[in-house]
């Protein structure tokens, strides 16, 4: 196997939970060119990866369908060998059920899915396996059943960025996220952040979007002791920030999938989402906290809601902050 292709065009989440098919690909066949295909900016989660020939990207944002079409045309005349495709979705489908590839793998659930060569049953329901070891049952059929880990690969050049910011005890908090009913509360943000030893560095992470709500906590906290470095940092810089920290705070988001890609501490909240669905974190000192309560309404979904169905939100009010304090002391 000479040349092989991996598509996942989704978030960035997404993304890094298909990183441990990248790291078996390789383990398996050290010599071959692994491609991945990804959406217009996540690219920079593989800056200098040091497994990947070449990452492709498909702008989303203008002429959509084009870019797709001259896509298919480049990896048609690339005659990959092996075309595994980690997305449900008809585009990625598409792609790959036209590849012209020896091997076409992907999803059942893939609307195009009777075209592959291989199809693989996908099922998410409460207390199924997690997510990586989903997508890695794709390529199980030319590696075998191990489980590979998420992982990414800041470099030297990002550890030096990030070195100065290294020399106090320091949290990062990552307070955002897409989804409302994903994102604990402004007010027990800054509740948890008011508790905080005045001593403790805190840096906040998260997109230029997250600011806003970065600068207010900081604000309305009053904690002297903090950086908002949201919209600052590239995804690897935040992950290797993430490396060192004496813990890592943020929501059922993408910051705890980076987190993991580096065995970095971490304290997830949990609102209207479980673990059980497989999203959950993965470094060896992880913990998850979640309402104490037990609801009726959670989860409300799987991926979350832009307002609580129930208008009371108890999912996420519900939860004490001194279990986020307790992570630190």
């Amino acid at each position: 196997m000479k040349k092989i292709l991996i598509i996942q065009t989704a978030s960035i989440g997404d993304v890094i939970l298909a990183t441990p098919v990248i790291e078996k690909l390789h383990d398996f066949y050290p010599e071959a060119k692994i491609d991945f295909l990804l959406k217009k900016g996540n690219e920079s989660l593989f800056d200098g990866h040091p497994f990947l020939h070449k990452v492709l990207i498909w702008d989303k944002t203008t002429e959509k369908y084009k870019n797709l079409v001259r896509l298919l045309n480049y990896i048609k005349d690339t005659r990959y060998d092996t075309v595994v495709n980690i997305q449900r979705f008809a585009t990625s489908g598409f792609l790959t059920a036209f590849s012209g590839a020896q091997k076409r793998i992907g999803f059942n659930k893939n609307p195009f899915s009777i075209f592959f060569t291989e199809s693989v049953k996908h099922k998410i329901k409460t207390g199924n396996q997690h997510e990586i070891d989903r997508n890695q049952r794709l390529v199980q059929t030319i590696t075998d059943n191990t489980s590979f880990s998420i992982k990414l690969h800041p470099s030297q050049k990002d550890a030096a960025r990030m070195s100065q910011y290294k020399t106090v005890k320091y949290i990062t908090v990552s307070p955002a996220s897409l989804w409302f009913t994903k994102q604990f509360p402004k007010a027990k943000w800054i509740d948890f952040i008011s508790k905080l030893d005045k001593e403790i560095t805190v840096y906040f992470l998260g997109s230029k979007k997250d600011r806003e709500i970065c600068n207010e906590i900081i604000k309305t906290s009053g904690h002297k002791n903090a950086l908002n470095m949201s919209g600052k940092l590239s995804f690897l810089e935040s992950t290797e920030l993430m490396k060192s920290a004496t813990m890592n705070f943020m929501n059922d988001s993408a910051p705890m999938h980076l987190a993991s890609s580096v065995d970095a501490k971490t304290t997830a909240i949990f609102c209207s989402t479980v673990t059980s669905f497989g999203f959950g974190p993965l470094s060896s000192d992880a913990v998850v906290v979640e309402s104490n309560e037990k609801l009726d309404c959670r989860p409300c979904g799987l991926h979350g809601h832009q307002a609580c169905p129930k208008k009371h939100f108890k999912c996420a009010e519900n939860i004490n902050t001194n279990e986020l304090l307790a992570r630190i002391n």
